[in-house]
């Protein structure tokens, strides 16, 4: 990388000029690290690897290969947005990669956080390796790193998948483009490179994905109602006019159970939590506060609709103290 620490005097890009300009520099750097090697690029659909797709398509073309791996992690319905925009509008070379079984199984039984992300992350790794063996010419490995997940990882808040690098067995040199930037310049950055705009705005997404919003031991059942109550709750947003002005919301359920009555029975469930943040650098995080009637709505919905689920909470808590994910 041309550019491997944020300078301390760099100007926040907040204008189409200054992300012009970032654009240009990064496609020159981008064009001399590579040459006329192949690059993999890690394609989750969230914001930070799309613009990193866009970038590199714009930098190197068809020498880009796009690595969409399902972990079982994803949220609803993703896997196939994530093909639909890549391989059919924007007619990128997109590599499917189901793993689902591979990641679920070698995440049974564990329940450390940092475990949990180590083993997706290598998990991640692993997978990239064998479709690289696949190709020719395979020599670098494309990464949506972003500034927070450099400062998190080095004052040792949580370890990211995407800042630690390769194993030393492996040849692949990295290529982080948009390193240096904080989310706010990215989507900044995403808009000049003609990304849409339900792609450049919509709400971050963590590289375990929801493998962190299903604290402790994942199992498929309580994975499953951490999916289907965050499509409800980003259904529910976008009806309200919420999408697109709320930076993140998503559910957690917890890896504890307690009593409820449904149907005149007594059960034993999960609750969900649900948390609605707004921030400009993810180094500090503002609670969204939803109205009543909306939270009444997703409360009976979520414990309607989600097996498993028998309460519905909600999380006020800022950063700091909190971080935005529980893991």
């Amino acid at each position: 990388m041309a550019n491997d620490r944020r300078p301390d005097d760099m100007v926040r890009i907040t204008t189409p000029e200054l992300a012009d300009a970032f654009i240009e520099e990064q496609l020159e750097a981008l064009r001399a690290q590579i040459g006329d090697k192949k690059v993999l690029l890690a394609l989750s659909g969230g914001v930070d690897s799309s613009v990193v797709a866009a970038m590199l398509i714009k930098a190197v073309g068809q020498q880009l290969v796009c690595v969409h791996v399902n972990h079982g992690l994803l949220r609803k319905g993703e896997p196939e947005q994530v093909i639909e925009v890549f391989r059919n509008q924007m007619k990128a070379n997109l590599v499917y990669v189901d793993a689902t079984d591979r990641f679920l199984d070698k995440l049974a039984g564990v329940t450390d956080p940092e475990t949990k992300r180590k083993i997706i992350g290598g998990e991640f790794i692993e997978v990239f390796a064998e479709e690289a063996r696949k190709q020719d010419g395979i020599e670098f490995l494309a990464q949506g790193t972003i500034w927070p997940d450099i400062l998190e990882s080095e004052q040792g808040i949580k370890a990211h998948h995407n800042a630690g690098g390769l194993p030393e067995d492996m040849q692949f040199e990295l290529v982080e483009p948009v390193r240096i930037l904080f989310k706010d310049e990215v989507r900044v950055v995403g808009k000049q490179l003609g990304l849409p705009d339900n792609m450049v705005y919509r709400q971050p997404f963590p590289g375990p994905g929801l493998g962190v919003r299903c604290p402790g031991a994942i199992t498929r059942d309580r994975l499953e109602a951490v999916r289907e109550s965050d499509a409800i709750l980003r259904e529910e947003f976008a009806r309200n006019g919420l999408e697109g002005k709320v930076w993140q919301y998503f559910t957690v359920v917890p890896d504890f159970k307690s009593t409820g009555v449904k149907d005149g029975k007594r059960t034993f469930d999960w609750p969900c939590i649900i948390r609605a943040i707004n921030t400009t650098d993810v180094m500090e995080v503002t609670v969204e506060h939803l109205s009543d009637e909306l939270i009444d709505h997703l409360v009976q919905r979520i414990i309607s609709e989600v097996p498993g689920i028998n309460r519905v909470l909600f999380d006020y808590t800022p950063k700091p103290p909190a971080t935005v994910e529980y893991e």
